[in-house]
Protein backbone atom coordinates (compact mmCIF):
# COMPACT_ATOMS: atom_id res chain seq x y z
CA UNK A 1 0.00 0.00 0.00
CA UNK A 2 2.89 2.37 0.77
CA UNK A 3 4.42 1.63 -2.63
CA UNK A 4 1.07 2.28 -4.29
CA UNK A 5 0.84 5.58 -2.49
CA UNK A 6 4.26 6.62 -3.75
CA UNK A 7 3.32 5.67 -7.32
CA UNK A 8 0.14 7.67 -6.99
CA UNK A 9 2.10 10.70 -5.86
CA UNK A 10 4.50 10.22 -8.75
CA UNK A 11 1.81 10.11 -11.40
CA UNK A 12 -0.13 12.97 -9.87
CA UNK A 13 3.17 14.85 -9.92
CA UNK A 14 3.53 14.15 -13.63
CA UNK A 15 0.17 15.84 -14.12
CA UNK A 16 0.60 19.06 -12.17
CA UNK A 17 -0.19 22.25 -14.07
CA UNK A 18 2.93 23.90 -12.64
CA UNK A 19 5.74 21.35 -12.14
CA UNK A 20 8.35 22.03 -9.47
CA UNK A 21 11.11 23.80 -11.37
CA UNK A 22 13.69 26.48 -10.81
CA UNK A 23 12.75 28.35 -13.96
CA UNK A 24 10.74 27.61 -17.09
CA UNK A 25 12.44 28.37 -20.38
CA UNK A 26 9.86 28.62 -23.18
CA UNK A 27 10.72 27.57 -26.74
CA UNK A 28 11.12 31.19 -27.81
CA UNK A 29 14.37 31.37 -25.83
CA UNK A 30 16.12 29.17 -28.38
CA UNK A 31 15.14 28.18 -31.87
CA UNK A 32 15.31 24.55 -33.02
CA UNK A 33 18.65 23.60 -34.48
CA UNK A 34 20.41 20.44 -35.67
CA UNK A 35 21.65 18.17 -32.91
CA UNK A 36 25.26 19.05 -32.01
CA UNK A 37 26.08 15.40 -31.43
CA UNK A 38 24.82 12.10 -32.84
CA UNK A 39 21.16 11.66 -31.98
CA UNK A 40 19.99 8.62 -30.02
CA UNK A 41 17.77 7.94 -33.03
CA UNK A 42 19.03 5.56 -35.68
CA UNK A 43 17.09 7.52 -38.31
CA UNK A 44 19.05 9.41 -40.96
CA UNK A 45 16.80 12.42 -40.42
CA UNK A 46 17.77 14.25 -37.25
CA UNK A 47 14.89 15.45 -35.06
CA UNK A 48 14.68 19.08 -34.02
CA UNK A 49 16.37 20.05 -30.77
CA UNK A 50 16.75 23.35 -28.94
CA UNK A 51 20.02 25.20 -28.53
CA UNK A 52 21.60 25.00 -25.08
CA UNK A 53 20.66 27.62 -22.53
CA UNK A 54 23.02 30.03 -20.74
CA UNK A 55 26.14 28.32 -19.47
CA UNK A 56 25.31 25.14 -21.34
CA UNK A 57 22.13 24.42 -19.38
CA UNK A 58 19.82 21.83 -20.91
CA UNK A 59 17.05 23.68 -22.80
CA UNK A 60 13.42 23.13 -21.78
CA UNK A 61 10.55 22.80 -24.27
CA UNK A 62 7.04 23.27 -22.93
CA UNK A 63 4.81 23.92 -25.94
CA UNK A 64 5.00 24.75 -29.63
CA UNK A 65 4.36 28.11 -31.27
CA UNK A 66 0.82 29.40 -31.59
CA UNK A 67 -0.15 30.12 -35.19
CA UNK A 68 -2.99 29.63 -37.59
CA UNK A 69 -2.27 25.93 -38.15
CA UNK A 70 -3.96 23.96 -35.38
CA UNK A 71 -1.50 21.31 -34.20
CA UNK A 72 -1.27 19.41 -30.93
CA UNK A 73 1.11 16.75 -29.61
CA UNK A 74 0.01 13.92 -27.35
CA UNK A 75 2.73 12.49 -25.11
CA UNK A 76 2.48 9.42 -22.91
CA UNK A 77 4.73 8.55 -19.97
CA UNK A 78 5.52 4.84 -19.69
CA UNK A 79 6.40 4.89 -16.01
CA UNK A 80 8.00 2.11 -14.04
CA UNK A 81 10.42 2.65 -11.18
CA UNK A 82 13.53 0.55 -10.65
CA UNK A 83 12.07 -1.25 -7.64
CA UNK A 84 8.67 -2.24 -9.07
CA UNK A 85 9.78 -5.53 -10.61
CA UNK A 86 8.14 -7.65 -7.89
CA UNK A 87 4.82 -5.92 -8.47
CA UNK A 88 5.03 -6.61 -12.20
CA UNK A 89 5.92 -10.23 -11.45
CA UNK A 90 2.83 -10.44 -9.24
CA UNK A 91 0.61 -9.38 -12.15
CA UNK A 92 0.44 -5.59 -11.99
CA UNK A 93 0.34 -4.04 -15.46
CA UNK A 94 2.57 -1.05 -16.01
CA UNK A 95 1.95 -1.24 -19.77
CA UNK A 96 -1.11 -0.35 -21.84
CA UNK A 97 -1.11 -2.20 -25.19
CA UNK A 98 -4.78 -1.32 -25.76
CA UNK A 99 -3.88 2.38 -25.74
CA UNK A 100 -1.11 1.89 -28.30
CA UNK A 101 -3.45 -0.19 -30.48
CA UNK A 102 -6.06 2.59 -30.28
CA UNK A 103 -3.55 5.22 -31.39
CA UNK A 104 -2.66 3.02 -34.33
CA UNK A 105 -6.31 2.52 -35.31
CA UNK A 106 -6.94 6.25 -35.10
CA UNK A 107 -3.65 6.99 -36.89
CA UNK A 108 -2.51 9.39 -34.17
CA UNK A 109 1.21 10.17 -34.03
CA UNK A 110 2.50 10.31 -30.48
CA UNK A 111 5.64 10.53 -28.36
CA UNK A 112 6.17 7.98 -25.59
CA UNK A 113 8.54 8.95 -22.77
CA UNK A 114 9.81 5.62 -21.53
CA UNK A 115 11.80 4.64 -18.47
CA UNK A 116 14.61 2.18 -18.99
CA UNK A 117 13.06 -0.12 -16.42
CA UNK A 118 9.79 -0.16 -18.41
CA UNK A 119 11.70 -1.06 -21.57
CA UNK A 120 13.36 -3.96 -19.76
CA UNK A 121 10.02 -5.22 -18.45
CA UNK A 122 8.22 -4.93 -21.81
CA UNK A 123 10.95 -5.25 -24.49
CA UNK A 124 8.60 -6.53 -27.20
CA UNK A 125 6.26 -3.59 -26.72
CA UNK A 126 9.15 -1.12 -26.58
CA UNK A 127 10.52 -2.51 -29.85
CA UNK A 128 7.06 -2.42 -31.47
CA UNK A 129 6.53 1.21 -30.47
CA UNK A 130 10.07 2.17 -31.41
CA UNK A 131 9.92 0.66 -34.90
CA UNK A 132 6.53 2.11 -35.84
CA UNK A 133 6.90 5.41 -37.77
CA UNK A 134 3.74 6.64 -36.08
CA UNK A 135 5.63 6.91 -32.79
CA UNK A 136 8.87 8.15 -31.30
CA UNK A 137 10.42 7.31 -27.93
CA UNK A 138 11.88 9.85 -25.52
CA UNK A 139 13.91 9.18 -22.39
CA UNK A 140 12.12 9.28 -19.01
CA UNK A 141 15.20 8.19 -16.97
CA UNK A 142 16.06 4.63 -16.04
CA UNK A 143 14.64 4.42 -12.53
CA UNK A 144 11.99 7.18 -12.45
CA UNK A 145 13.65 8.54 -9.31
CA UNK A 146 13.69 12.28 -8.58
CA UNK A 147 16.40 14.40 -10.16
CA UNK A 148 15.81 17.08 -7.54
CA UNK A 149 13.97 16.90 -4.24
CA UNK A 150 11.38 17.21 -2.90
CA UNK A 151 9.46 15.68 -5.78
CA UNK A 152 6.12 14.14 -4.82
CA UNK A 153 7.63 11.47 -2.59
CA UNK A 154 9.97 9.97 -5.20
CA UNK A 155 13.28 8.49 -4.03
CA UNK A 156 16.23 10.62 -5.12
CA UNK A 157 18.73 9.72 -7.82
CA UNK A 158 22.12 9.00 -6.27
CA UNK A 159 24.48 11.95 -6.06
CA UNK A 160 26.24 12.49 -9.36
CA UNK A 161 23.96 9.98 -11.06
CA UNK A 162 22.03 12.27 -13.43
CA UNK A 163 23.95 11.43 -16.59
CA UNK A 164 24.14 7.74 -15.68
CA UNK A 165 20.34 7.60 -15.40
CA UNK A 166 19.90 9.08 -18.87
CA UNK A 167 22.56 6.94 -20.52
CA UNK A 168 21.31 3.76 -18.88
CA UNK A 169 17.75 4.47 -20.05
CA UNK A 170 18.83 5.09 -23.64
CA UNK A 171 20.84 1.87 -23.49
CA UNK A 172 17.91 -0.17 -22.20
CA UNK A 173 15.58 1.27 -24.84
CA UNK A 174 18.05 0.62 -27.68
CA UNK A 175 18.64 -2.90 -26.41
CA UNK A 176 15.02 -3.76 -27.28
CA UNK A 177 15.64 -2.93 -30.94
CA UNK A 178 13.72 0.34 -30.86
CA UNK A 179 14.94 2.70 -33.59
CA UNK A 180 12.72 5.79 -33.43
CA UNK A 181 14.45 7.18 -30.35
CA UNK A 182 14.73 10.95 -30.06
CA UNK A 183 17.15 13.08 -27.96
CA UNK A 184 14.41 14.28 -25.63
CA UNK A 185 14.23 13.83 -21.88
CA UNK A 186 11.30 14.15 -19.47
CA UNK A 187 12.11 14.60 -15.80
CA UNK A 188 10.33 12.17 -13.45
CA UNK A 189 7.56 14.13 -11.79
CA UNK A 190 8.47 17.11 -13.97
CA UNK A 191 10.89 18.17 -11.21
CA UNK A 192 14.17 19.92 -12.02
CA UNK A 193 16.30 22.91 -11.11
CA UNK A 194 19.29 24.70 -12.61
CA UNK A 195 21.72 22.23 -11.05
CA UNK A 196 20.06 19.29 -12.80
CA UNK A 197 19.84 21.20 -16.10
CA UNK A 198 23.56 21.94 -15.80
CA UNK A 199 24.43 18.33 -14.94
CA UNK A 200 22.35 17.06 -17.85
CA UNK A 201 23.89 19.51 -20.36
CA UNK A 202 26.66 17.24 -21.69
CA UNK A 203 24.08 14.65 -22.76
CA UNK A 204 22.85 17.01 -25.51
CA UNK A 205 19.15 16.37 -24.89
CA UNK A 206 16.18 18.73 -24.85
CA UNK A 207 14.04 18.50 -21.72
CA UNK A 208 10.35 18.22 -22.60
CA UNK A 209 7.61 19.36 -20.23
CA UNK A 210 3.97 20.16 -21.19
CA UNK A 211 1.31 22.85 -21.08
CA UNK A 212 -1.83 20.66 -20.85
CA UNK A 213 -2.36 18.24 -17.97
CA UNK A 214 -4.76 15.38 -18.71
CA UNK A 215 -5.35 14.41 -15.10
CA UNK A 216 -5.46 10.73 -16.10
CA UNK A 217 -3.33 9.48 -13.20
CA UNK A 218 -5.58 7.21 -11.11
CA UNK A 219 -8.65 8.78 -12.70
CA UNK A 220 -11.81 6.68 -12.92
CA UNK A 221 -13.88 9.05 -15.08
CA UNK A 222 -12.73 9.03 -18.71
CA UNK A 223 -15.11 11.84 -19.62
CA UNK A 224 -13.59 14.11 -16.96
CA UNK A 225 -10.10 13.41 -18.30
CA UNK A 226 -11.25 14.11 -21.85
CA UNK A 227 -12.92 17.37 -20.82
CA UNK A 228 -9.77 18.54 -19.06
CA UNK A 229 -7.72 17.96 -22.21
CA UNK A 230 -10.30 19.52 -24.52
CA UNK A 231 -10.60 22.59 -22.30
CA UNK A 232 -6.84 23.09 -22.20
CA UNK A 233 -5.70 22.47 -25.75
CA UNK A 234 -4.67 25.42 -27.91
CA UNK A 235 -2.66 25.41 -31.12
CA UNK A 236 0.85 24.26 -30.29
CA UNK A 237 -0.19 22.47 -27.08
CA UNK A 238 1.72 19.52 -25.65
CA UNK A 239 -0.45 17.15 -23.59
CA UNK A 240 0.91 14.85 -20.89
CA UNK A 241 -0.85 11.51 -20.35
CA UNK A 242 0.23 8.05 -19.18
CA UNK A 243 0.73 4.62 -20.71
CA UNK A 244 0.31 2.57 -17.53
CA UNK A 245 -2.81 0.44 -17.08
CA UNK A 246 -2.65 0.02 -13.31
CA UNK A 247 -2.10 3.71 -12.61
CA UNK A 248 -4.05 5.33 -15.45
CA UNK A 249 -6.85 2.89 -16.31
CA UNK A 250 -9.17 5.21 -18.28
CA UNK A 251 -6.61 6.86 -20.56
CA UNK A 252 -7.56 4.88 -23.67
CA UNK A 253 -11.25 5.71 -23.19
CA UNK A 254 -10.39 9.39 -22.78
CA UNK A 255 -8.22 9.38 -25.91
CA UNK A 256 -11.05 7.74 -27.86
CA UNK A 257 -13.13 10.83 -27.12
CA UNK A 258 -10.41 13.47 -27.38
CA UNK A 259 -9.09 12.54 -30.82
CA UNK A 260 -12.29 12.77 -32.89
CA UNK A 261 -13.38 15.93 -31.05
CA UNK A 262 -10.09 17.74 -31.65
CA UNK A 263 -10.12 16.66 -35.29
CA UNK A 264 -13.64 18.02 -35.55
CA UNK A 265 -12.28 21.32 -34.25
CA UNK A 266 -9.65 21.33 -36.98
CA UNK A 267 -6.63 20.07 -35.06
CA UNK A 268 -3.89 17.90 -36.53
CA UNK A 269 -1.88 15.54 -34.32
CA UNK A 270 1.92 15.60 -34.47
CA UNK A 271 4.84 14.13 -32.56
CA UNK A 272 6.89 16.28 -30.20
CA UNK A 273 9.70 16.43 -32.75
CA UNK A 274 7.32 17.94 -35.30
CA UNK A 275 5.94 20.39 -32.74
CA UNK A 276 9.46 21.47 -31.80
CA UNK A 277 10.38 21.95 -35.45
CA UNK A 278 7.56 24.48 -35.70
Amino acid sequence: MAALGVLGAVLVGCGQTEPRTAAERPPASASPSPSPSPSPSASAEQPAVMAPGPGGLTPVFKRGPQHAAKVVALSFDADMTADEGPRAAAGEHFDNPELIALLRRLKVPATVFMTGRWAEEYPDQARSIGTDPLFEIGNHSYSHYAFTTPCYGLPAVEEGGVRKEVRRAFGAIRETGARNVVPYFRFPGGCYDDDTLRALGPEKVTAVQWDVVSGDAFATDADAVAEQVLDGVRSGSLVVMHCTRSAAPVTADAVARVVPELRKRGYRFVKVSDLMAG
